[in-house]
């Protein structure tokens, strides 16, 4: 099984994907007013793909996953380009800190980080942050449907492509239980149909949220943490 997917809900996916797309040099796949897809490519084999979907209101809850970007020496212009591209200054309540929080055409607020030795090779997404109430339970669940591996990082718990390559995985301590939908997710797809890790989930303490539809090619799950993900359909031919 690998990750995938990062997944937004979004208002207008083809202007919020566009602005992402942009934002990271990504490869677009598909454009369309309701459907927008782009890709990055790390190391053959791994890609993450950024999708777009369609909601009528996205979620106020308090973000429990997001981007931080790798900045380094060139954080500021980083930051211009981004604002440029429709990004805007926010506050989270971060107060002097190193990085820069700003937000994208929908709000969802994301950081460009300062020089961190942990986040080599990691461009142009330096981490993904998720808000956990356990990092090492939740670290180890995740290692177990992405096939990531544990490092050393600034988080309580940090995961990262065998490669060595594309955005750590880290494990935050949540501010805060769960309110709401996660605005942002992450999708998982196994390698083929009889996938051990696909008869472990309860056991690793994954939860069903909606129950397979026929009509739909994947199945919504919470972490232990109660965040929501997805695990899509085996590959044809998987």
């Amino acid at each position: 099984m690998r990750l995938e997917n990062i997944i937004w809900d979004a208002r207008d996916p083809r202007r919020l994907g566009a602005f992402w797309a942009a934002a990271l040099n990504a490869e677009p796949q598909i454009d369309d007013p309701d459907h927008y897809e782009a890709r990055l490519s790390f190391a053959p084999g791994y890609f993450l793909d950024l999708c777009f979907q369609p909601v009528a209101e996205p979620s106020r809850a308090p973000a429990r996953l997001h981007l931080d970007l790798a900045g380094g020496a060139r954080q500021g212009e980083i930051v211009d380009r981004l604002l440029g591209l429709g990004a805007t200054h926010a506050d989270v309540g971060q107060g002097e800190v190193p990085w820069v929080v700003v937000a994208d055409p929908e709000g969802n607020a994301f950081c460009v980080m300062e020089h961190r030795d942990a986040y080599a090779g990691a461009e142009p997404i330096a981490a993904l942050p998720l808000d956990s109430a356990d990092p090492e339970r939740d670290a180890a669940f995740w290692a177990e449907l992405t096939g990531w591996t544990r490092v050393g990082g600034p988080a309580a718990a940090t995961l990262r492509h065998p490669s060595g390559t594309g955005p750590l995985l880290e494990l935050c301590p949540e501010p805060e239980p769960k309110r709401g939908k996660n605005r942002l997710h992450l999708d998982v797809r196994p390698d083929h149909a009889d996938d051990p890790v696909l008869g472990r989930l309860a056991e690793l303490g994954a939860r069903t949220v909606e129950p397979a539809a026929p009509d739909l090619p994947w199945t919504v799950f919470t972490d232990p943490s109660g965040n929501e993900f997805c695990v899509l359909a085996p590959e044809a031919g998987g």
